[in-house]
């Protein structure tokens, strides 16, 4: 097996111990990658709170230069990264291919991306501006589910800021983030980027450690809050992007045929492993049985295997206890009185398959409504007023995204402007683009990534002011 390195202070860095990766179309390790100590974690941060030194003050242009250079040079390595994506996390190649391009397509639109001074008053009694300053040292810990599009969220606002980084993968696919970080570093000075790998107690001394002015954490609720309570001793800055429990109201013009193709998608994109996806999809009484049907065809009909054969379109779960998490939901659902239109059972082969399923006569106070699956499953429940729809949707701790589908798109708009989310779709769902902010409300997280919003999340605010 390949054994992976850290990147510190511009270098190569040999762990003390390794641990294994699996790939989980095999359920057999691939790779072995670093488990990074601590000596090395304070290495890592003393690397880069010098680096900000420079890199902190340094002109834009050299700081977009360098942005747009690591695009290039993304896309240049798109298909050696794209198959350790597949084997690490699962998705099919072309899927993973689409990740590498979208993330060098992050790195040239933050290249481009205003960095402003605004003059905010210029009269007889005085002059202000206000600028935009780098925090400086940044935590940036990504998860295994889009492994590489997610590293580019983080760390293309973040280097145009002007902060330097250290970058923490899920344990469940470092080998993809140790690649493009040594791509990545090649393209800045010596410790703007450091790269670490390893288990959760490295995510935890990240998040309390000294250095750290910036948390820029994805990933679980509890994970999460745990991050939040970390960084409160130290008053650290953080953007949380966490779960989702996304719902899709069907009204009672849809035409069942049109929609499900964009429901099915929204729900099982990555084999239903994002945060933003569809959860729960409510259809009106009349409806019910023509969407249900529709999207059973195609659980049914969709292409489930390794991700590096030819014409696969869902891949694996990624790891074995998500797989089992998923398991317990649809059994635990079934016994309850659900009925699977599709699916509702693991793949009998080696491998984190499951099939995709399709769920209904399901009702909330089953987990498999209530909670975040992450996985091939989707309930489909009745409703029998627009309302009252609208309000179970709305009945959840969680409200990171909704979809409101039908052959009316100004009638479906009036209801989407009634979730309680940050982004609420018309016909359509999963749309996250660089230019369009993604965050979620309650306990979806705290902050604001992509676009200029998502930039000014990594910098600090300083007015200067002059008198005449």
């Amino acid at each position: 097996m390949t054994q992976y390195l850290m990147t510190i202070d511009g270098r190569d860095v040999s762990p003390a111990d390794l641990f294994d990766v699996i790939n989980p179309a095999t359920e057999q390790p691939f790779a072995q990658a670093p488990q990074c100590n601590r000596a090395q974690l304070d290495e890592a941060m003393e690397s880069a709170s010098r680096a900000f030194l420079a890199w902190g003050t340094s002109e834009l242009d050299t700081r977009r230069n360098a942005l747009q250079a690591i695009a290039n040079a993304l896309t240049s390595a798109q298909y050696t990264l794209a198959e350790l994506v597949t084997k690490e996390q699962g998705k099919p190649l072309g899927a993973a291919a689409f990740e590498v391009a979208e993330t060098a397509r992050w790195f040239s639109y933050f290249a481009k991306l205003p960095l402003p001074e605004e003059t905010l008053q210029d009269d007889a009694a005085g002059h202000g501006v206000v600028v935009r300053r780098p925090l400086g040292v940044v935590a940036a810990i990504t998860p295994w589910n889009f492994p590489l599009l997610l590293l580019g969220m983080k760390l293309a606002p973040a280097l145009l800021a002007g902060n330097t980084i250290v970058l923490k993968p899920s344990p469940y696919t470092p080998v993809s983030t140790l690649v493009a970080g040594r791509i990545i570093a090649e393209h800045l000075p010596p410790g703007v980027l450091n790269v670490v790998s390893g288990g959760d107690e490295l995510g935890a001394w990240m998040t309390s450690h000294p250095a750290v002015r910036k948390i820029s954490f994805t990933g679980s609720v509890a994970t999460g809050k745990a991050v939040a309570g970390a960084a409160a001793p130290d008053l650290k800055r953080m953007t949380l992007e966490l779960g989702g429990n996304d719902a899709a109201i069907v009204l009672d013009d849809a035409d069942p045929a049109r929609v499900a193709a964009g429901i099915f998608w929204g729900a099982f994109t990555n084999n239903g492993q994002i945060c933003a996806g569809i959860k729960r999809v409510f259809v009106p009484d009349s409806l019910h049985d023509a969407v249900v049907d529709a999207l059973a065809q195609r659980a049914r009909r969709v292409r489930v295997g390794d991700g590096m054969e030819d014409g696969m379109q869902i891949g694996p779960i990624n790891n074995k206890p998500q797989f089992e998490r998923v398991k317990g939901l649809v059994s635990d659902a079934l016994a309850e009185g659900a009925i699977a239109a599709a699916g509702g059972k693991p793949i009998d082969r080696p491998g984190y398959f499951f099939e995709p399923t399709i769920l209904h006569n399901v009702r909330e106070g089953m987990r498999i409504v209530d909670e975040e699956q992450f996985g091939p499953a989707l309930p489909v429940m009745r409703y029998g007023d627009l309302d009252e729809a609208i309000a179970r949707a709305n009945a959840t701790p969680y409200g990171l995204s909704g979809s409101v589908w039908s052959s009316n798109e100004d009638r479906a708009a009036d209801v989407a402007a009634k979730l309680d989310c940050g982004s609420a779709y018309v016909n359509t769902h999963l749309v996250v683009q660089p230019h369009l902010p993604f965050g979620g409300w309650k306990w979806s997280g705290i902050g604001i990534e992509n676009g200029p919003w998502g930039l000014d999340a990594f910098c600090s605010l300083q007015v200067r002011y002059r008198p005449r």
